[in-house]
Order: structure tokens, then sequence, then C-alpha cells
């Protein structure tokens, strides 16, 4: 043997040939159909073509795009879903229906075999994202509903908190409060707040109005006027009786504060009047001020004889005087008004009388000389008239000489001791006396006459008025008694008047007389 010691032997064999791999399968026909219906089962926003292609990673990335949308949108607000976001969910539910349509349009798959139904399918589907569009905007709807019922809460507790203020404090609270009324209304006026408006505006009334329900008339005529005003700031709302229910309770609040004001000396009084007459003229309340007015001239008449005539006389005054500006033409009450204006005005006139008597009374000398000095004047030829002129020389002698005002000057003239009066003084004097009788005189100023010295009027033996010139004289009859004398210049070269309380008895003769030491000096 030969070959492998072994004895084996070496033998090769060809190897078989490899089969060869099949053919690829031929591309599908193209199928319109399936590539519509792809591309309408994307449209859902599911992925639901990507889904019958078996293309899972799409179909998922289907999903987080509408998961997306739908964080973005809900829950639902009033203002919807930002635009931006809804232009790129549509571009990209576009882009998922074209590129499903164009893969599926040669794909071959056993669950698109029966296009057309897949196509059904998917315009069932659409169905879908169709009712989510109305549902959303229906919760949209709600939800704007929500926020216009916010709106009106909040302008309820406008109302509420300003309520609790006095009305200037409240009133920007009100406004407030009505330009949200009235926007509710002009601008939602099918919401379910704007239908609530009008019975909140009751309470708006109510609450603006409430110091009128207490009785607090004065403080109720602010915001019943403002209250009057109120239409026009609500011209989309139909306030019906509303508009016109501040009128009465206005007109009853301006008649009870004026005449609480009358009634107190309070000079708020005649505007109030004056505004309810010219606002509601035909109104039962503009028919009560003239009685009101004339009952209060009547009260004040009553009050000359009173403790307190000057204030009464006062009150007259000021009551003629306004009564005279009181619009009472509109109302036909203009006639009776300046009948009572003429009557107040007349009973101050003649109750300066009395008022002047009680000031010299009081000691109040000076506001009595000015009294009496008006009083006549007015008055020249009235019963008073003579007395008043006594009274008011008493009250200025009564300024220099306290104790003169003792006694209220009568209109007694005359008594049985002569009392001549003389000037030894270069300038014209008035002798003002009062005592048992009352009077003054003027006496020209003596030309052949010069000021005497202090010193001069120091010695013993000074006697003015001796000498043998030419003085100028009166001779007054005087009764017994003390008589108050003042000398005044009728100059101003000396302001100082003189003074002089001489007690007069039967049986003498005196003599009064002035004279100039730089000031006025007198003496009997």
């Amino acid at each position: 043997m030969s070959g492998d010691p072994y004895g084996m032997q070496n033998h090769s064999y060809p190897m078989p040939p490899m089969p060869a791999a099949p053919p690829p399968a031929p591309p599908s026909p193209p199928d319109g159909a399936r590539a519509v219906a792809v591309a309408v089962l994307n449209l859902s926003g599911l992925g639901l073509g990507y889904a019958l292609l078996r293309r899972w990673v799409l179909m998922l990335l289907c999903w987080t795009a509408t998961a997306v949308l739908l964080l973005v949108a809900l829950p639902a607000e009033p203002d919807g879903v930002p635009v931006a976001a809804l232009l790129l969910y549509a571009v990209f539910l576009a882009g998922a229906a074209a590129h499903g349509a164009s893969v599926g349009l040669r794909s071959r798959t056993a669950v698109l075999q029966r296009a057309p139904l897949a196509l059904l399918l998917g315009l069932v589907l659409l169905a879908v994202p169709a009712g989510g569009v109305v549902l959303y905007d229906d919760a949209r709807d709600e939800a704007t509903e929500q926020m216009l019922l916010d709106r009106l809460d909040e302008a309820d507790e406008l109302v509420t908190a300003s309520g609790k203020k006095d009305f200037s404090g409240g009133k920007a609270g009100y406004r407030e409060a009505l330009k949200a009324y009235e926007a509710l209304r002009s601008d939602h006026p099918d919401s379910r707040a704007a239908e609530r408006v009008p019975t909140r505006m009751k309470t708006f009334y109510t609450t603006v109005a409430a110091p009128y329900e207490d009785a607090d008339y004065c403080t109720a005529v602010a915001p019943l006027t403002y209250l009057r005003t109120v239409p026009e700031e609500m011209p989309s709302t139909d306030l019906g009786t509303l508009e016109k229910w501040p009128d009465d309770r206005l007109a009853t609040s301006l008649y009870e504060c004026a005449s609480r004001g009358l009634a107190s000396d309070q000079s708020t009084w005649a505007a109030q009047f004056g505004e309810l007459l010219t606002t509601f003229p035909d109104s039962d309340q503009a028919a009560k001020v003239q009685p009101a007015v004339a009952a209060a001239v009547t009260r004040e008449v009553k009050g000359l004889s009173g403790a307190e005539p000057c204030t009464a006389v006062q009150r007259l005054s000021d009551l003629g005087s306004r009564i005279a500006d009181l619009p009472g033409d509109e109302a036909g009450i203009e006639a009776a008004l300046t009948a009572d204006a003429g009557r107040a005005t007349s009973s101050a006139d003649t109750g300066a009388y009395t008022c002047g008597v009680d000031q010299y009374r009081d000691g109040d000398f000076e506001a009595a000389q000015t009294t009496m000095n008006e009083y006549v004047s007015a008055h020249g030829t009235a019963k008073n008239a003579a007395r008043a002129k006594k009274i008011a020389i008493g009250a200025e002698i009564a300024q220099t000489l306290p104790a003169a005002g003792k006694t209220l000057p009568t209109t007694r003239s005359g008594g049985s001791i002569s009392v001549t009066v003389k000037n030894d003084s270069p300038d014209e004097v008035t002798v003002l006396y009062t005592g048992p009788v009352t009077g003054s005189l003027t006496l020209k100023g003596c030309g052949s006459c010069k000021a005497y010295s202090v010193s001069s009027t120091l010695n013993p033996s000074f006697e003015p008025c001796s000498g043998s010139k030419n003085y100028p004289q009166r001779t007054i009859s005087l009764p017994p008694g003390t008589t108050y004398f003042v000398h005044k210049s009728t100059s101003d070269s000396i302001s100082t008047p003189a003074t002089d309380t001489a007690k007069l008895e039967p049986g003498y003769i005196y003599t009064e007389c002035a004279y100039t030491t730089g000031t006025l000096g007198s003496g009997i």
C-alpha cells in the first residue's frame, strides 16, 4: 500500500451550489383610494392611517401632537386656543395626511385591501375632531359665561363696599360698578350676567339712596341727585321705573332738609328750596315752600318781642333777601314769595328800634348808637324815630361816661333850671347831654379864643368863659338831677371828647363851658 501510513485516503468532493435568493416582491400597484383612506384617517389627529400601515412611531408622533394641543386648549378659556397653536396643529395634520397618502399609495397591507371601507371609516372618524370642536366651543361659551358672572359679582361687591362709606367716599366705587353693568349689557347682551343686570340695578339704587330710607334727608340729597344721572351712564340698560325712581325722593329730601335749615337758621335752605322749585316746580313738595317761608317770617316777627330781638331782626333781614331770590315763577308762587320777602324786610326795619333798646339795656352802647342812627335814617317819620334819636345820643355819651347809660333816655324835654352852654374854644363843638332830659346842640368856634396852657388850667382861679369875649353860647332848660355832658369837636383837630357830670339843683343858674388845652375840656 502506498500513501497514508495509516491506511487513510483523501477524497475531494465539490460544494453544492447555494440556492438563489428569491426575487424581490414587485411593488404594489398604486392605489389612489388607499392613499386617500390613509390621509383621511390621519386627519383624525390620532394617526390611524399610520396604524393601518404599521408605522407605529409616526402614529405615536400624531398622538403626541394631539396631546400637546389638548394640554394647551384645556380647560377651555373664554379667549379660546392661541391662534399660533391652532395653525401649527393644522399644518401638522396636513403634513401627516399628505405623508400618509404618499406612503399608503403603494403600501400593500391586508388591512387596507378594502380601501373604500377604510376611507369610509376615516370619514366617520373625522366626526371625532369635529365633535371635539363643538364640545370645546360649548365649554368655551360656558367659560365666557362664568367670566361674565364673575365680573357681575365684582361689580356687586363694589356696590356693597361703597354702601358702607359716605357718598363722597363711595362714589368712585359706584361709578366703577356702573361701568361694569353697562359693559355687560352692551358688549354681552345675551349673556346670563347681562340678564341679571336689571335686578342688580334695583339693589344699586336702594344702596345709593340708603340715607333717604333712614330719613337723613340732607345727606340723601347728593346721592339722589347722582341717581338721576345714572340713565345717562346706562344707555344700554332698560331701567324702567328706576329712571324716575329718585325724583319724588329727591324732592322730599330737598324740602325736608331746607325746612330744617330754615328752622335752625342755616344758610343752605335757600339753595335747596331754589333747586326744588326749578327741578320739580309742579311737585307737591314745591307747593309747600311758600307756606314754609311765610311761617318762618311770622315766627321771627314774634321774636322781636322776645328776649333776643336783635337776633330776630338779623334773621328777618336775611329771610327777606333770601326769599326775594327764590325762583318761584315756574311754580306759580312768585307773587306770594315777593310779599313774604317784603314783610320780612319791613319787619326787620321796624324791629331795629326794639333791637337798639335791647342793646342799650345790655350795655352795648356802641351797637345801640349804630342801630338807632340807622333806624332814624331809614324811618325818620316813624313814631319811635324821636326817641330813637335820643337813645342814640345817650348811647354815645355812655360810651365815655358809662354811668350815663343806667337809664334809658326818654322824649322828655325842658325843665326849670337854666344852663347856658358857652364855647371858649376856637373849634366848633357839639355838646351832648343826657339825664332827666337828653339832647344835643352845636356851637360855632370862638374866633377870638385860643387854647389855654395846661399850667393855667391848674391854677385854682382858672375860670374859662369868664371874660368879656363874645362867646358862642346857648341856653337850655333842664330838670333837677344829674346831667352828663360830652363835648366833642366837629373837626379832626381834637379827637378826644371832654366830659362833665353836673348835679343840678333848683335856685341856681349854671354855665357849662367848653375850652381847649390841646384837648377839649369842660366845666360848669
